[in-house]
């Protein structure tokens, strides 16, 4: 399918949401992708990526950005303490706060470096007990405590249970950040990302519909 359609299928969704253009930020989701994939995609002018490994991130993304200017990295997938300096070194933004005791460590190294990339908690929205994120009726509760620890909220992030209606998880999403006052949605994937602008998405992380199946690992 390719980046080009995918931008204008964001074009297309955006107007029939009656959205501001450009109001979608699209997240190219480049885990696993060979190099030349990646380089692809920078090529044509593309600079915002999400990984799902930090470790993994840390191997492709020096480099590139050493060749390609305004980057912008996001971190899609789970967050272990043991690689939290690594992340927030190299990342702009973290779509999977998920727990107090990470909170806690994220708030003393904002303290400590005087910075903090930008934050998103995740929201179990299916409340599968295999997946993580915090469950709907918790949500409250651990914004206000990330906030206590002047850490820089931007929104809420979901993966809706594969097997659901993804409609029913995004606006259960939306409905938990309006109550808290916070504008950042990242919902919505290759399969279902214009049902999540419709519901008010401001991040979209599309991977497959960019850059094809992705290798194995």
């Amino acid at each position: 399918m390719g980046l080009t359609e995918i931008r204008n299928r964001i074009a297309r969704a955006e107007a029939g949401a009656g959205r501001a253009p450009g109001s979608v930020k699209l997240i190219a989701v480049s885990k696993v992708q060979p190099l030349e994939r990646v380089e692809a995609v920078l090529e044509q002018g593309h600079r915002v990526f999400g990984e799902n490994r930090v470790q993994e991130a840390a191997g492709k993304w020096p480099g590139l950005k050493a060749r390609f200017d305004g980057i912008e990295l996001h971190l899609i997938g789970p967050l272990q303490s043991n690689k939290l300096r690594q992340a927030v070194e190299l990342f702009d933004a973290i779509h999977s706060v998920d727990r107090p005791k990470l909170a806690r460590r994220l708030a003393d190294m904002a303290q400590e470096r005087g910075a903090c990339p930008e934050l998103f908690i995740q929201v179990n929205t299916g409340e599968e007990q295999q997946k993580a994120g915090v469950m709907p009726t918790e949500t409250d509760d651990f914004v206000a405590q990330c906030r206590a620890l002047d850490l820089p909220v931007r929104g809420l992030m979901c993966i809706p249970p594969v097997e659901e209606d993804p409609s029913l998880h995004f606006a259960l999403l939306a409905k938990i950040a309006a109550r808290n006052g916070l504008d950042g949605l990242s919902m919505g994937m290759s399969g279902d990302f214009e049902t999540a602008i419709a519901l008010g998405a401001t991040h979209v992380r599309v991977g497959s519909a960019i850059f094809g199946a992705r290798a194995q690992g």
